[in-house]
């Protein structure tokens, strides 16, 4: 089977002076996981080289450059999931680990499902993943918003379309599909709130007679609808990602929710959408095998 990859950098309003930067990122992740793939590699290492790529770039909410919380902190939330065996690995409100989702990929290799807290930093140290002090994944861009920020009333961030979750969805070419999320949140979010995109069936799922998901936006409303795992259960009818993904979009829109996916089908179909200003986001066209990335200045 010809493998296929999808990433995305976030559906939100992104600032003009940074729609190049999203989506030259973008492409960059999507190289990454597509050399993986195109050695012969599984979905489940491309997945997770493209997310780390993102996390790595400070031009998205994930990683260096995270948004900070209402303390001014960097805390991180990822998740993976192995299409072929269902094996899934989150972590949440992590401190000081660059690469959240490598510590995910950990959790899932484990004998666990999801590590919170001081819990997984804990696991982090045990398994060898880097970790940093927290501080320095505080990028200056982000310093300077959340001083910005400071007092000001931010409880209808989700007005703002603040969105900037990274993710990648893959089939490789064995027929299996793996999906990664990760993010630093919401801006200005208060001690404890945790997003769509470290809950499996929520930000992100994966089953190979389905499809592979990964979701961005406004988590309070992806979470209720189980928006992922919406697309996937569409796919496996039949019906192509494209319009899978078009379905579950008409689902959020009619709660008032704003957001976008990726998806890549059991046949190698890509879907992507978005019902904000922006989504950054790069894949290869199945059918030309030319990288279609956006969004456009």
């Amino acid at each position: 089977m010809k493998p296929v990859m999808a990433v995305h950098g976030g559906a939100w309003a992104i600032p003009d002076d940074l729609l190049q930067a999203h989506k030259d990122g973008c492409i960059e992740a999507l190289e990454r996981g597509l050399a993986i793939l195109d050695a012969g590699g599984a979905s489940l290492d491309a997945v997770e080289a493209a997310v780390v790529v993102m996390e790595d770039d400070e031009t998205f909410d994930a990683g260096f450059g995270s948004f900070l919380n209402v303390e001014g902190e960097v805390s991180l939330d990822a998740a993976m999931m192995d299409g072929k065996t269902l094996a899934t690995g989150a972590v949440v409100d992590v401190r000081g680990v660059p690469n959240a989702v490598q510590l995910a990929r950990h959790v899932l290799a484990s004998q666990h499902a999801v590590l919170v807290g001081e819990g997984a930093q804990r696991f982090a140290l045990q398994q060898d993943v880097i970790v940093c002090d927290p501080g320095a994944l505080v990028s200056p861009r982000e310093r300077q918003r959340w001083e910005t920020m400071k007092g000001l009333d931010t409880s209808a961030w989700a007005a703002e379309l603040f969105g900037d979750t990274v993710g990648a969805v893959a089939l490789d070419q064995h027929g299996n599909l793996a999906a990664a999320t990760s993010t630093g949140g919401s801006p200005m979010k208060p001690l404890g709130r945790v997003g769509d995109s470290p809950f499996v069936g929520a930000g992100l799922y994966a089953r190979n007679a389905m499809a592979a998901v990964s979701t961005t936006g406004h988590g309070e409303l992806i979470i209720p609808l189980v928006w992922s795992k919406t697309a996937a259960d569409l796919a496996g009818t039949g019906i192509p990602a494209q319009q899978a993904a078009e379905d579950a979009l008409g689902q959020l829109e009619a709660i008032g929710g704003r957001g976008g996916m990726i998806v890549t089908d059991a046949e190698g179909r890509i879907g992507v959408v978005w019902n904000t200003p922006h989504m950054a986001f790069a894949y290869r066209d199945p059918a030309t095998g030319e990288v279609v990335a956006g969004p456009d200045a």
